[in-house]
């Protein structure tokens, strides 16, 4: 449906706010958006609005307003060790409730699979169920690095690092990982994981372990704590294990070269650190005990590691920060800042190859800077890619993202797209569709060349 602002007589802005629809005629578009994040300790909900204008071509966003936001649950596990999927979908159903939407009013939005809750066997299972519920526009994703850089977002570190013009450092300490970024001028600059979280092992009440990861099995190791499920475990020795974490946390924040220790908790490469940033916000569940938001105890290491790291900030030259979201940066960053829109220059051929849902995204770093581009270097970082995020042997299509750098030439188009053929190869001998996204209008050209001048056969 869409009506005309400004008058009776239909002049003014033209918006709307349903699914089919065209973008040629509209001026300002506002879609419903859902952020769901399921997190090794925590998991919950923020539905937003967001406003879109056009510029020119393009859809700038406008305007953000969170519409709902859940009640954070303790991600529930069931005996084996999975994720409770019965209860979560139970979880997601009444927070559809409590915000007056039903998953048809659903345009847009991320479920984010994160920390070692990614890792749990049932976790495409999940997100296939939660995609289906929660509205068919919903993407699936998970992975360190778009966790870290939703965090980077949601927290409000990304435009603190424009209004203050300042370096900041946003780190994201979960249940299972703390994710870093490091923000400059509205761009992430540099990013990694750690294997370092409140919830890498839960306590009873009397100090009796009922869940261990492999990381905290790993620091009670390193300070002689006896730590295994089922046993007491010793409070003093959980200190020192605590101890170390925040060492190693700060080490990975602060040294450009790390220890063999810390390397081998690092879930993406070590930051560069060549020069410690201007400010730092904390963001996760952690952060609420960092900043006096959260006094509880759940059963894990959540306020020990709080006063470890708070104790470790004394020796750092940085200022502290208050981010704008903690626990809910994630979900916030999920709900929205996953929305680009455009539709001036696309190509799809065969028209009735969409819709497609649930594509994993492949952001590799590309070298497109070249005049003379090298298809093998190309289809090398496209192969780099598609390993680091287990997606070789992909049974569906996979988004290979792209930013486009310099002149479209027609030898540039044909060494670009010979490089993803290879790059991609063992995905599209499958005749499985390619998915190529830009960041630039490029998109139709880029097409043309495939379909025309390569006769590519697969989906485009």
């Amino acid at each position: 449906m869409s009506e005309a602002a400004g008058g009776a007589d239909g002049g003014g802005r033209v918006f709307f706010t349903s699914t089919g629809r065209s973008l040629e005629t509209e001026d300002e578009i506002r879609l419903t958006s859902v952020g769901v994040d399921i997190g090794s300790s925590t998991s919950h909900l923020a539905f937003s609005r967001i406003t879109l204008e056009r510029l020119d071509n393009r859809y700038i966003v406008a305007d953000r307003e969170i519409l709902h936001e859940s009640e954070v649950i303790l991600t529930p596990y069931a005996r084996d060790g999975s994720i409770d999927q019965q209860l979560l979908g139970r979880f997601v159903e009444r927070q559809y409730e409590l915000a007056g939407l039903s998953p048809q009013q659903i345009d847009s939005g991320a479920l984010i699979l994160t920390g070692v809750a990614v890792r749990r066997r049932n976790a495409r299972a999940i997100g296939d169920l939660f995609s289906q519920e929660a509205g068919k526009f919903v993407a699936v994703s998970a992975g360190d690095a778009l966790e870290c850089t939703l965090a980077a977002f949601g927290s409000g570190a990304v435009a603190r690092s424009i209004r203050d013009g300042r370096r900041v450092m946003n780190v994201d300490i979960g249940g299972g990982t703390s994710k870093i970024a490091v923000c400059e001028d509205g761009e992430l600059t540099e990013l990694t994981a750690v294997d370092i979280g409140a919830r890498i092992v839960s306590f009873d009440s009397d100090w009796r372990v009922l869940r261990i990861e492999e990381a905290a099995k790993r620091f009670a190791a390193e300070v002689q704590l006896d730590l295994a499920a089922g046993s007491r475990a010793d409070p003093e020795g959980v200190d020192r294990m605590v101890n170390r974490m925040a060492e190693r946390l700060f080490e990975v924040m602060s040294s450009g070269s790390v220890s063999a220790q810390s390397a081998s908790l690092l879930r993406l490469p070590a930051l560069a650190n060549a020069r410690p940033p201007d400010e730092i916000t904390f963001s996760g569940g952690v952060s609420e005990f960092i900043y006096g938001r959260q006094h509880g105890a759940f059963g894990d290491l959540g306020p020990a590691l709080a006063r470890a790291i708070q104790k470790a900030m004394g020796n750092w030259q940085s200022r502290v920060r208050v981010p704008e979201q903690g626990i809910r940066a994630t979900v916030i960053g999920a709900s929205q800042y996953t929305v680009q829109l455009s539709g001036s220059t696309i190509f799809v051929d065969p028209l009735d190859s969409l819709p497609m849902r649930n594509v994993p995204a492949l952001l590799p770093d590309l070298p497109l800077m070249h005049e003379a581009l090298n298809p093998g270097a190309i289809a090398e970082a496209i192969r780099a890619a598609l390993f680091r995020q287990d997606l070789q042997d992909s049974d569906a299509p996979v988004g290979l993202c792209y930013r486009w750098q310099g002149s479209a030439t027609y030898a540039r188009l044909e060494a670009f797209s010979r490089g993803v053929i290879q790059g991609l190869g063992p995905l599209l001998s499958r005749g499985l569709p390619l998915v190529l996204v830009g960041d630039s209008d490029i998109g139709g050209l880029i097409g043309i060349h495939f379909h025309e001048s390569k006769e590519f056969k697969n989906p485009i």
